[in-house]
């Protein structure tokens, strides 16, 4: 790698002919064109055949396997109408991506023509490899049988590439021996089982016509654009997704001029891209904009049941990625792939409902006399104390270490924000009874052309890991690049618990003859007494704050390998396998498979730390000080003296550089450890910090050596030229 290598990429970026800007489609014209939809399915299904698989739809339960043979021809013969020839089992094994095999259509008959056939049973079951992909010792390489099994929740869909369509079919993927080896059947298990129990509390409460609750999303997505020819100048992008090496340009985000800023051309153009495609496979794209870092986007969608917005979500983030190829950009989902400004997360918006009783996080205008809101909300503050350590627990990976707690995204402590008018009736609760809501005023901006408006009854915090935002809670410690899955199987599941907890209570409180509201307040009123400490207001980035939370007994939780082995939990494997959601077995397979990720990830950046230093930076650095000493000595031989220091100065560097390598290279040596635990933290707190002091005289050496030497594309040429 040298310096005309960066000197030719900039002139390729600067010289790029842009894509054409076209006049996008009209949204009703292209809504989910590339779906089997519902009403696709009624045009071409028998009447008895749709009212099977709508009922599955409508009731979660099962489908006539009868049936799966005449919607099997249905959607075959749509999918080839639209172009596709080959079919993929879509399924999310434990690696945060999206896995596919594609079979065709195709069937030999014996006088050796061809037929276009899609079977029922293959419809409905696959049959990929269960022990090539991460499963924690569930499979052994020999024992390798592993089904996909079709999930009807989730509509199927023709995926779009240069290399033609595809039907894709949602599924899920189990072993031989039914464990859940991916990340969709325990979010279906978990919705399952908070549908049970917040059926049965709303029950309670006296209502007879209750629909399925399900879980809703929607996951902001921030990500960053690069554009290709920087990218593939840096090899710690192309195999890590951050940049392992980088002094921070002049310029970063301190004047708070890109965040909402106007969309670059060419970036709004990949945009508009982008939400074609999304819209054509009924993902509802609502909003995009700069984030706060140069270079950082967003993209965030309507709620969606979540089994749907899961998927969905997934597929954004595949065609993020194959959009920007198109359009000569890298799209980064890394939570931190520049130092010194902000990485990116996924705020996952989550909320509970249904047909019958509506948004069961709707506070309504009088929270105060919303039993069924209060009660709602009461266990998910009963959730969040109990299980904190398994929120922080599910978010954590090496890549989302770089982001939490950084003062751009909320602490590693697990607390619960409930804006101010909330807060105020939850401590009426705590005291007795709540006989009143604050309410927000009215908004006068004392302009008379402008409008008087309602204003919200509280601020909101952006310092809050779990934070109420009107009718939802927001959790704001998701990664950029992780699957939404994870989290909302967590948040099901103690859901699930915490309403289990309030049924119980309840029907203890009515069996006494108490009551409704007698015995809701005096439910609520437990709540707040044990589990009140998980609520908190204040500035979430102060360090009075984890003076506080340690005094109240929240974990602080700082790096992946302090909270992965919360999984190994008693009390976590007992709330998992009491609520349904996943066996001990599996749980302690999840455990294996992501600290495996984290000690791998690690390893990996470590090895290119120390292969960039050697061969890129040590080299440029080399050349820059035998320059400068060749310039020294011939000034000297004609009688001018000029000062040393600078030699001196990237001498000294380089050495100190070369002395950490060194130490990182022997340490990476390491490898009798007794648990996987002990792996996590001596990557922690040994290669980590060593990674990171080669860093610091790396970058050091790149604020010294000529612009002209230098190999690397720098944080000024990927942030800031598009």
């Amino acid at each position: 790698m040298s310096h005309e290598l960066r000197v030719k990429a900039i002139s390729q970026v600067t010289d790029r002919t842009p894509l054409p800007s076209k006049i996008p489609s009209r949204l009703e014209a292209i809504w989910a064109t590339d779906v089997f939809t519902l009403s696709k399915m009624q045009a071409c299904l028998p009447k008895d055949v749709f009212k099977s698989v709508q009922k599955t739809l409508k009731t979660g339960g099962k489908l006539d396997i009868s049936m799966a043979g005449m919607v099997a021809s249905a959607m075959k013969d749509w999918a080839i109408s639209k172009g596709a020839l080959y079919y993929a089992h879509v399924f999310y094994p434990l690696t945060n991506a999206t896995a596919e095999k594609h079979d065709g259509f195709i069937s030999v008959q014996s006088d050796g023509s061809v037929i276009s056939e899609f079977a029922g049973k293959v419809l409905v079951q696959g049959e990929p490899d269960g022990s090539s992909f991460p499963n924690g010792g569930l499979r052994a390489t020999n024992a390798a049988r592993g089904y996909t099994a079709w999930d009807v929740t989730s509509p199927a869909y023709v995926m779009e590439t240069d290399n033609g369509m595809t039907l894709c079919i949602p599924t899920v993927f189990v072993s031989w021996t039914g464990e859940a080896l991916d990340k969709k059947t325990p979010l279906l298990r978990s919705n399952s089982a908070m549908n049970k129990a917040a059926t049965r509390v709303l029950k309670l409460l006296g209502y007879t016509d209750v629909a399925t609750v399900n879980s809703s999303c929607g996951a902001e997505q921030e990500y960053f654009l690069v554009d290709s020819h920087f990218a593939h100048n840096r090899p710690d992008l192309l195999l890590t997704g951050r940049t392992l090496f980088g002094k921070s340009a002049a310029k970063g985000q301190q004047f708070d001029d890109h965040y909402f800023g106007a969309i670059p051309e060419r970036v709004q153009v990949f945009m508009q891209d982008v939400e074609e495609r999304l819209y054509r496979l009924g993902i509802p794209a609502k909003t995009r904009h700069n984030e706060v870092a140069p270079g950082q986007f967003e993209i965030a969608p309507f709620f969606e049941a979540a089994n749907v917005a899961s998927d969905h979500q997934q597929l954004l983030m595949t065609i993020l990625k194959i959009t920007a190829k198109k359009h000569g950009f890298v799209c980064l989902l890394h939570e931190k792939p520049f130092a010194g400004i902000n990485g990116s997360g996924k705020h996952v918006n989550w909320s509970v409902g249904n047909p019958t009783q509506g948004n069961l996080l709707d506070p309504g205008d009088t929270p105060h006399k919303n039993l069924q809101f209060l009660l709602f909300c009461g266990a998910v503050i009963r959730g969040v104390h109990t299980y904190g350590s398994l929120l922080r627990a599910v978010v954590a990976t090496a890549s989302n270490d770089h982001r939490l707690g950084a003062n751009e995204a909320p602490p590693a402590i697990i607390s619960v924000y409930l804006g101010t008018q909330l807060e105020e009736v939850f401590e009426q609760i705590a005291k007795g009874e709540a006989n009143h809501s604050a309410h927000g005023g009215m908004m006068d901006l004392g302009v008379d052309t402008l409008p008087i408006f309602v204003k919200d009854p509280g601020d909101r915090n952006r310092t809050s890991p779990f934070a109420f935002t009107g009718n939802r809670f927001e959790f704001r410690a998701v990664g950029s690049g992780q699957s939404v899955s994870g989290p909302l199987v967590a948040m099901n599941t103690i859901l699930a618990d915490s309403l289990t907890w309030v049924a119980d209570k309840l029907e203890a409180e009515l069996a006494k003859g108490t009551e409704i509201g007698v015995a809701v307040s005096a439910v609520l009123k437990e709540v707040m007494e044990k589990h009140s400490a998980v609520v908190f207001g204040g500035d979430g980035y102060s360090e009075e704050w984890h003076k506080i939370a340690e005094e109240r007994g929240l974990p602080n939780l700082r790096t992946t390998a302090d909270a992965l082995p919360v999984l190994k939990d008693k009390s976590i494997e007992e709330l998992f396998d009491r609520i349904g959601v996943l066996t001990p077995v599996e749980l302690e397979s999840r455990f294996d498979v992501y600290a495996e990720q984290y000690v791998q990830t690690i390893e990996v950046e470590a090895k290119l730390v120390v292969s960039m230093a050697k061969t890129i930076i040590y080299p440029a650095a080399l050349r820059y000080l035998s320059d400068l000493a060749g310039t020294i000595a011939n000034l000297s031989g004609i009688g001018i003296t000029i000062e040393k220091e600078t030699a001196e100065k990237v001498a000294s560097l380089m050495q100190s550089m070369t002395d950490n390598v060194s130490k990182l290279s022997t340490a990476m040596g390491k490898h009798d450890f007794d648990s996987s635990e002990e792996h996590m933290q001596y990557c922690a707190k040994t290669i980590r910090p060593l990674m990171d002091k080669v860093r610091e005289y790396a970058d050091a050496l790149e604020g010294e050596i000529a612009d002209d030497l230098w190999p690397l594309p720098t944080y000024q040429e990927m942030l800031f030229v598009k």
